[in-house]
């Protein structure tokens, strides 16, 4: 079987912000599995599917599922507790 190719959350930030016309890249995820708090940045997302999956850094749970076309995106965001979405140009809070 071959490696999987994984990439940082920062992989989903273009695609999410068009979703939900805001900057994810700096939201938190907390995860439904572990309960875990992490930046959408730092979780472990994964693209060699037809979709993108992102998955929980403390405990390898799928937090977020992703497939796009010209016209559509399906977000699956089950593996999330709470997503934690700053707005403007506030710094997130701890």
């Amino acid at each position: 079987m071959s490696e999987l190719r994984r990439v940082d959350g920062n992989a989903l930030g273009g695609v999410l912000g068009e979703v939900f016309a805001a900057d994810l890249t700096m939201a938190t995820t907390t995860c439904a599995g572990c309960r875990g708090v992490a930046p959408l940045a730092v979780l472990h997302v994964y693209l060699d599917a037809p979709g993108a999956v992102a998955r929980c850094p403390s405990c390898g749970a799928v937090q977020i599922r992703l497939v796009r076309n010209e016209r559509r995106a399906w977000v699956d965001l089950t593996g999330v507790r709470v997503l934690d979405i700053p707005l403007g140009q506030a710094s997130p809070q701890p």
